[in-house]
C-alpha cells in the first residue's frame, strides 16, 4: 500500500543481530534513495497504525518539532505513544523472528525488490486482533479493560491506540 509519500507491506524475516541487520537496512536505504522503518507487527494495532505512525513522523520532522534526529526513530515513538527512545524501541525489529510492518519513505519499488533478498514480505498483514495481541497492546499503551468497556468494548482497542498515538503530539 502507498500512503502520502511511503509505501507499507507486511514482511516476515529472521533477526541474528540487529546492528548488522539495521546496516543491511541502511545500506539498502542509501542505495535507492529511500528510509527503511520496519515496525513489530506483533505490538501494532495493523497498517492503520503503521501508517498513523509514520504520517506523525513525517509531519514532525518536516515542522522541526520532532524529538528525535531521525525519521525511523520518530515514527518508532509514535508507533508507541511514548517519548522515551527505551520504550519505542521495542516497536521496532528485536532478535529473532520478526513479523513487521515495513515502510519505505518514499516508496521505491527497486528497495522493496532488494529487501525481499533479506525478508519475505506477507499476505498476513497483522489485521486480526487475537486475545494474545490484545492484552499485549493493552499492556503497552496501558489501556485498563476499564477504559477499553468505556469506550465501546474490545471492538474499540484499535481506536484507543490510534488516539494514543496522536496524543504524543499533545504531550511533547
Amino acid at each position: 500500500m502507498t500512503g502520502t509519500g511511503f509505501g507499507i507491506r507486511a514482511a516476515i524475516f529472521r533477526v541474528s543481530g540487529c546492528a548488522r541487520f539495521l546496516g543491511e537496512l541502511r545500506a539498502i536505504g542509501a542505495a535507492r534513495g529511500t528510509r527503511i522503518i520496519c515496525f513489530n507487527a506483533d505490538l501494532m494495532a495493523g497498517r492503520e497504525h503503521a501508517e498513523a505512525a509514520v504520517l506523525r513522523a513525517l509531519r514532525a520532522m518536516e515542522a522541526g518539532t520532532a524529538i528525535s534526529d531521525s525519521l525511523e526513530m520518530e515514527a518508532l515513538l509514535y508507533a508507541s505513544g511514548n517519548r522515551q527512545c527505551s520504550v519505542a524501541e521495542r516497536f521496532g525489529l528485536h532478535e529473532g523472528e520478526n513479523r513487521a510492518w515495513v515502510c519505505l519513505c518514499p516508496p521505491v519499488e527497486a528497495a522493496f525488490r532488494d529487501l525481499a533478498g533479506i525478508m519475505e514480505f506477507a499476505e498476513d498483514d497483522g489485521e486480526i486482533l487475537t486475545r494474545e495481541k490484545e492484552g499485549r497492546l493493552m499492556e503497552a499503551f496501558g489501556i485498563t479493560p476499564e477504559e477499553l468497556t468505556a469506550a465501546g468494548g474490545p471492538g474499540r482497542l484499535r481506536d484507543l491506540v490510534l488516539e494514543r498515538v496522536a496524543l504524543l503530539a499533545v504531550y511533547r
